[in-house]
């Protein structure tokens, strides 16, 4: 009765043993139905199946191993074996796979063994598709369309030992030098290590990787291309705009804070020569020659220092100011006054008339401010100089 019961529960044209159900070389296009629940090990090689139903494989919870190596299977894997998670070992070799994505095996915790070799059409397996598959200790990619694997594919594996790479069309450019230099420093096995050579670019096909490492040190860290030129071009243009602006405008600031400084100062000396001029009636310092123009407006000659900008002030303390200055010239005989000698080198003398100024001054002053003589010819200073004061 028992062995009537377990002939029934297994499925058709397939052989099946304590926890184990074989259908090796079945020509089965499907996957089988009927497959006792409680079966630990299942093995669907050499058939023709193109599809696994994840439904189907989640009834078996306690499946450890699977092999399913020479079928037809396709790129449809993603989320195929969520529901067995304690698999342990899978074989999906000799089939049709071409790629391996993060969801494929994500859900397999517990794997241990992973062979996906012999799939030609297989060329993309991702950064992070073993991420979750810290108990990986044998993986075999060999014999696959796979050009390029990214390092931390599987450096970031802590348990693996084994890793199958032979015989795929390695594409060994700069790019590839991480992975070799890895493989070099590794202490993992690498079967028949002698056949994983590069197959592009022609220059190094056929080389192994020890001298495909030297190869690829010595053009790609040693050796700068036209996009690296480009580089180190944008760079320095940069680097001298940078300095060409900063220069303009420490320029800039500089003038400004000149001009600034320069003001001040000249305000502080005209308010000082007001001073000067409304105190002691008349500043001290060494006379200089004082080309003035008109009385009534004091440049930056007028002064012992050289100014670059004029300023009006009014007329008593701009023959205040010009009395620093020797005379222009002479005043001719009887301009400021009957009867008055031209002596140009002599030091006005000055007294208290009328009106409170000082004599002569007083005179020039209001023949300029009259209009009825030229500035020209009655300069203050001049003025003050050869004339000297009216007898009461």
């Amino acid at each position: 009765m028992g062995m009537a019961l377990e002939k029934t529960n297994c499925p058709s044209r397939c052989s099946c043993q304590y926890l184990e159900v074989n259908c090796t070389g079945q020509q089965l296009q499907e996957f089988p139905a009927a497959i006792p629940l409680d079966t630990r090990q299942l093995i669907l090689a050499e058939n023709s199946v193109s599809y696994l139903p994840a439904v189907e494989l989640s009834f078996l919870a306690d499946l450890v191993y699977l092999d399913c190596r020479k079928n037809l299977l396709g790129d449809d894997l993603d989320f195929t074996f969520i529901g067995v998670a304690k698999l342990v070992y899978l074989d999906l070799s000799f089939n049709n796979l071409t790629q391996v994505t993060f969801t494929t095996f994500s859900h397999l915790l517990s794997l241990v063994v992973l062979k996906i070799s012999d799939n030609p059409n297989l060329v993309t397996i991702e950064k992070d598709a073993f991420a979750n598959n810290t108990w990986l200790r044998h993986l075999d990619v060999s014999r696959t369309g796979l050009t390029f694997l990214d390092t931390s594919t599987v450096r970031d594996l802590p348990n693996l030992r084994l890793l199958g790479l032979n015989d795929n069309l390695w594409h060994c450019n700069c790019s590839f030098l991480d992975f070799v230099t890895w493989m070099t420093e590794s202490n993992l096995h690498f079967p028949d290590v002698d056949n994983i050579t590069c197959y592009t670019p022609e220059s190094l096909r056929a080389l192994k990787m020890p001298a495909v490492e030297a190869q690829l040190h010595f053009s790609c860290l040693t050796q700068l291309h036209k996009r690296d030129y480009i580089f180190l071009c944008l760079i320095g243009f940069c680097i001298f705009f940078a300095g060409t602006m900063a220069a303009w405008l420490a320029g800039i600031c500089a003038v400004i804070y000149e001009a600034h400084t320069s003001k001040g100062g000249e305000e502080e000396e005209e308010e000082e020569d007001m001073r000067s001029a409304g105190s002691h009636g008349r500043p001290t310092g060494p006379a200089r020659p004082c080309p003035l123009p008109a009385c009534g407006r004091c440049r930056g000659q007028t002064r012992p220092r050289a100014r670059r900008r004029s300023r009006l002030l009014p007329p008593a303390a701009c023959c205040a100011v010009a009395l620093r200055c020797v005379p222009v010239r002479a005043a001719p005989e009887g301009e400021c006054g009957p009867g008055t000698p031209s002596s140009p080198l002599r030091e006005p003398e000055t007294r208290r008339d009328g009106a409170g100024g000082v004599g002569g001054a007083n005179t020039c002053l209001r023949r300029l401010s009259d209009g009825k003589e030229n500035s020209e010819r009655c300069h203050p200073a001049a003025a003050l100089s050869v004339c000297p004061p009216r007898a009461g």
